[in-house]
């Protein structure tokens, strides 16, 4: 096998969110796979090899099982990892063996909240008022400066683990310092989020759509269905489209697929910053864009990170106008790992649904790190306007049903 390039794949997937035999060819290349036990069950049976590792984000176990792989395999040419918590440790393994891709210090800005707000705030671009804040103090001393309620989040975290909001001084006790590294604070903006998809080549935006959430990630949380339908409106996604390229051109040092998140006001479309991701968006985003929109989102961060271009994009894509998308997740219906009892597809509903991921009864919903796939219900929607497609969410959050029962 040492006469094939070795491509080593950092994976925690169990659904298709990418489909890395459609991106790379098995036989011309070893390609090897770190991965989970709940990520191999979806990896192709023309892996090179698979390395089992507690947690794809754990950089020593992840290191130890690379260095094995590459006894066997070859020193790997490309190490690649498409989901936003594992992209630190590709970066630091890419750096050790010599591979070409982003830097743990390209990655920074994209991973670290504060540096990433700092170099938004030094281009001049709207953004919440912030601060580092390393303790209870800190955070009173934020919001008697800039006031009431505030954000405390971890400065490395995703999916909203350790988000808080803080409406006052009297909730500041209950805050948790140094369990999730470390925390900053942000003025609390009201304004409507969105969420915005696509590629930035360098210089200019490429194919992108932005989504507003009908709930918010942090809701999610705590209990609260997460819903987005892709913006109909050429004057909101011309606002968010031009802010989008200012923030982008602001971040990286070449060509990287975007998950960017704003506030927008509706009325007058002045945006403020909020995140930008490297990488592609999560939950049922890769899945929509495929589908709705024929391009792989999922497949171009491949290419990218293998040191190619990404595959030409509809032309439809570059126009206003055209299909809407959408998703729904439902959170799991108790602490995983919880036994599914009953669940109700809701295909075929009209309004509805045009795909669905749900367990059926008797499958274990794990208590696996891929915290937007492992829910109780996944649901993709497209229409002809976002009118038509946030009334099938709403529609389909009011009355899909599942219930579960603790597992051991």
């Amino acid at each position: 096998m040492a006469d094939r390039p070795h491509v080593v794949i950092i994976h925690r997937w169990r659904a298709r969110y990418a489909e890395y035999e459609r991106y790379i060819d098995h036989q011309r290349y070893a390609v090897s796979y770190v991965t989970t036990e709940v990520g191999a069950s979806s990896v192709t049976a023309d892996a090179a090899e698979i390395a089992l590792v507690p947690a794809t984000d754990d950089l020593s176990a992840v290191t130890d099982r690379v260095k094995q792989l590459a006894e066997s395999l070859g020193h790997p040419v490309a190490i690649i990892a498409l989901k936003e918590d594992d992209l630190l440790v590709a970066a630091q393994l890419r750096a050790e063996w010599g591979c070409a891709g982003l830097t743990p210090a390209d990655l920074l800005r994209f991973r670290d909240k504060l540096v990433m707000a700092e170099v938004i705030a030094a281009a001049g671009i709207p953004a919440p008022y912030f601060a580092p804040a390393p303790d209870a103090a800190a955070v009173l001393d934020f919001a008697d400066r800039h006031g009431w309620p505030v954000i405390v989040k971890p400065r490395m975290g995703s999916s909203s683990v350790g988000v808080s909001r803080v409406d006052g001084p009297g909730e500041c006790a209950a805050l948790v310092f140094d369990e999730d590294g470390p925390m900053m604070v942000q003025s609390f903006d009201p304004r409507q989020i969105f969420h915005v998809d696509g590629y930035f080549d360098g210089t200019a935006v490429g194919p992108l759509r932005a989504s507003r959430y009908m709930t918010n990630c942090l809701d999610f949380r705590h209990g609260t269905a997460l819903g987005s339908v892709e913006e109909d409106d050429p004057s909101v996604v011309a606002a968010i489209g031009a802010f989008g390229t200012r923030v982008m051109a602001a971040m990286p040092d070449g060509p990287s697929m975007f998950h960017l998140e704003v506030f927008v006001d509706l009325d007058t479309g002045d945006c403020a910053f909020l995140e930008v991701g490297a990488r592609v968006g999560g939950g049922e985003i890769p899945f929509v864009w495929r589908e709705v929109h024929g391009w792989d989102l999922m497949e171009a961060a491949f290419r990218l990170a293998m040191g190619q271009a990404p595959r030409p994009w509809p032309a439809a894509l570059e126009r206003p106008g055209g299909e809407v998308g959408g998703f729904l997740l439902v959170p799991a219906p108790a602490a995983r790992p919880c036994r599914i009892t009953e669940v109700t597809s809701m295909l075929g509903g009209s309004p509805g649904p045009y795909a669905e991921a749900l367990l059926s009864p008797g499958e274990i919903l794990p208590a696996a790190d891929a915290y937007y796939e492992h829910v109780g219900g996944r649901f993709r929607f497209r229409g002809a306007t976002s009118a038509e497609v946030a009334a099938a969410i709403t529609a389909t959050a009011r009355d899909f049903r599942v219930s579960a029962e603790p597992a051991a």
